[in-house]
C-alpha cells in the first residue's frame, strides 16, 4: 500500500508537472516567435537571478517541511504537525520579504558592475521582485501537503499558477513590444507575480478544506507541545543543506548567464550575437531539458516523504524497493528523451521554435536529461534517509567542473556546444558521486534493467534517424514529418519494452490509471 501511495503521488505530480510544462512550452514558443532569440536572451538573463534568490530563500523549505511532517505523521504526532506549519509559514513570510527587497535593491548593482552583461535586463529583474515574496510563502504550503503525501493540492495549484502566469506573460510581452524589446521581456518576467498569487490562493483553499479533519486528529494527540524555537532550529538545520543542494541547479543556470555570453564576446562574437546564441541555449534548449525531467522531479518530491517515513519505521526493504522503482521509472522516461532530443534536434527546433538555429544547442544538451533525472532521484533518496549534506557537496563538485568546462570549451571553435557539454559534465559528475554514497548505505539500483532501457532507446533513436529523411520526401510539411517521426519513435520504444523484458504486468499494476485497465 505504501509503494502504491508513493507511485500515486508521483503520478499526480508528474501529470501536473507535464501539464504545467506543456503550457509553459506553448508559452515559450509564443515568446520565442514574439521576442526572437535576442528578446528571449534578455528574459533569460533576469529569470535565473530570480530562481537563484528563490532557491536561497525557499528551495529547501518544501523538502524540510515534508521530512518533518512525514516523521510526525508516522509517529501520529498530529498536533505538532500543525505547529510546524504555522511556525514555518511565519518564518517564510519574513524571509520572502527580505529577499524581495534584496532583489529590488541589487538589480541596479548587477547591471552597473557588468555582472549582467546587457543593461536592458534591469527591467526584468525589477519586474520579478514581488514574485520572490509570494513564491517563498507558496513553498511552505507545498512542503506541508507533500509531507502528508497529499499531492493533489500542490498539483492543482501548479497548473492554475502556470495558466495565469502564461496568460500574463504573453499579453504583457505583446502589449509592451512596441515600446522596446527590454520592456517586452520585463512584461514576460512579471507574469510570475500573478501566477504566484494564484497558487497561494488555491493552496489556502485546500488547507481550509482539510483543516477540519486535521483538527480532529489534533484533539486525539497526547504528545506535548513542541516549542517554536525547536521547530525553527530543526527546520533551519534541514532546510539549509537541502537549500544549498537544490540551489545548485539555479546556480548552474546562473553560471551560464554570467559566463557564457562574456566568453562568447571574448572569443570574437558581437554582444547581440552572443545574446542570441545564449538565447538558443538557455531559452530554447534548456527548457526542453527541464520539461523532460518533470516526471523525475515529481518522483523525487514524492520519494522524499515516503522514504523518510520508511526510514523512521526502519523499513530497509521498503526503502530499497522505492529506490529501485524510482530509478527504473526515471530511466524509462529520461533515456529515450535524451536520445530523441539529440537525434531529432533540428526537426524539434523547427517544429517548436520555427527556426533550425537552436538545433546545435538542443542536440548537445540531450545527455543532460538523463544525468539530471538520475541526480534528482539520488538526491531525493539521500534526503529521505537523512543524508542531507552530501548532495550539496556532490553538486558543488559538479559546479566547479562546469565552471572549468565553460571557461575552456566556450570559445570560437566550440561556442555554444562547449557550454552545453559543460552542463552535461556538471550533472553527470554530481550523479556519479550520489550513487557512490548510496552504495555505502546499501542502496543499489537495477543496473541490468537500465542497460536494457539504454539499448531500447538507442534502437529507437536509430530508427528515428533514418525515418525522418524518408518522411520529409513523403509528407508535404516539415512540421508534420517531425511530429510523425516523434510519434513513431515513441510507439517503437513502447513496443520494445516487453521485447527486452523491461516492464512486467505486476509492476504496472501499481501504477495509477494503468492498474484500472489491467484489471
Amino acid at each position: 500500500m505504501s509503494s502504491e501511495k508513493f507511485l500515486r503521488g508521483a503520478a499526480i505530480l508528474t501529470m501536473a508537472g507535464l501539464t504545467v510544462k506543456v503550457i509553459g512550452s506553448f508559452n515559450r514558443i509564443l515568446l520565442s516567435r514574439l521576442l526572437g532569440g535576442e528578446g528571449i536572451g534578455l528574459y533569460q538573463m533576469a529569470y535565473p537571478v530570480y530562481l537563484l534568490l528563490l532557491a536561497i530563500s525557499s528551495a529547501g523549505i518544501p523538502v524540510a517541511i515534508s521530512i518533518i511532517v512525514a516523521e510526525k505523521v508516522a509517529r501520529n504526532d498530529y498536533y505538532n504537525v500543525q505547529r510546524v506549519f504555522k511556525v514555518s509559514l511565519g518564518l517564510m513570510a519574513l524571509t520572502g520579504l527580505i529577499f524581495a527587497v534584496s532583489l529590488f535593491t541589487a538589480a541596479g548593482w548587477l547591471v552597473e558592475n557588468n555582472i549582467i552583461s546587457d543593461p536592458r535586463a534591469y527591467y526584468g529583474l525589477v519586474a520579478l521582485t514581488p514574485a520572490v515574496f509570494f513564491s517563498t510563502i507558496l513553498a511552505c504550503f507545498r512542503g506541508f501537503f507533500q509531507g502528508h503525501q497529499l499531492m493533489t493540492p500542490p498539483a492543482v495549484s501548479q497548473i492554475l499558477e502556470q495558466l495565469v502566469r502564461v496568460m500574463t506573460m504573453v499579453l504583457l510581452a505583446y502589449y509592451l513590444l512596441p515600446y522596446g524589446l527590454e520592456y517586452a521581456a520585463a512584461g514576460a518576467a512579471f507574469g510570475a507575480v500573478p501566477g504566484g498569487i494564484t497558487g497561494l490562493i488555491v493552496l489556502s483553499f485546500f488547507y481550509c478544506r482539510y483543516k477540519k479533519s486535521w483538527h480532529r486528529e489534533m484533539l486525539q494527540a497526547t504528545v506535548p507541545k513542541e516549542k517554536a524555537f525547536s521547530i525553527v532550529k530543526r527546520l533551519v538545520l534541514l532546510a539549509l543543506p537541502v537549500s544549498c543542494a537544490n540551489i545548485m541547479v539555479p546556480i548552474s543556470s546562473s553560471i551560464d548567464m554570467l559566463l557564457v555570453p562574456n566568453r562568447l564576446v571574448a572569443s570574437g562574437f558581437a554582444v547581440d550575437e552572443a545574446t542570441t546564441l545564449f538565447g538558443y541555449l538557455a531559452g530554447m534548449a534548456q527548457p526542453l531539458l527541464m520539461m523532460a525531467t518533470i516526471p523525475t522531479m515529481s518522483l523525487a518530491a514524492s520519494l522524499v516523504p515516503a522514504v523518510s517515513e520508511a526510514h523512521i519505521l526502519q523499513d530497509s526493504v521498503g526503502i530499497e524497493k522505492k529506490a529501485s522503482t524510482a530509478m527504473k521509472l526515471c530511466c524509462l522516461l529520461t533515456v529515450p528523451a535524451a536520445v530523441g532530443m539529440s537525434v531529432l534536434a533540428e526537426p524539434i527546433s523547427l517544429l517548436l521554435y520555427g527556426t533550425a538555429e537552436a538545433a546545435t544547442a538542443i542536440r548537445h544538451s540531450g545527455p543532460a536529461i538523463w544525468f539530471l533525472g538520475m541526480h534528482q532521484i539520488t538526491t531525493g533518496l539521500l534526503q529521505g534517509i537523512g543524508i542531507i549534506n552530501v548532495p550539496m557537496f556532490n553538486m558543488l563538485c559538479g559546479i566547479v567542473a562546469k565552471v572549468a568546462a565553460v571557461w575552456l570549451l566556450t570559445d570560437a571553435a566550440y561556442n555554444i556546444v562547449g557550454a552545453a557539454w559543460a552542463t552535461n559534465i556538471n550533472f553527470a559528475l554530481a550523479t556519479i558521486l550520489n550513487i557512490w554514497v548510496l552504495r555505502k548505505y546499501k542502496i543499489s539500483f537495477p543496473w541490468q534493467t537500465i542497460i536494457k532501457i539504454i539499448c531500447a532507446a538507442l534502437l529507437m533513436g536509430a530508427a528515428a534517424y533514418y525515418l525522418h529523411p524518408l518522411l520529409l520526401d513523403m509528407l508535404p510539411l516539415k512540421a508534420l514529418a517531425a511530429a510523425v517521426t516523434i510519434g513513431a519513435a515513441a510507439v517503437l520504444y513502447a513496443a520494445l519494452m516487453p521485447v527486452f523484458g523491461i516492464a512486467d504486468k505486476e509492476e504496472l499494476k501499481h501504477m495509477p490509471v494503468l492498474k484500472k485497465f489491467l484489471k
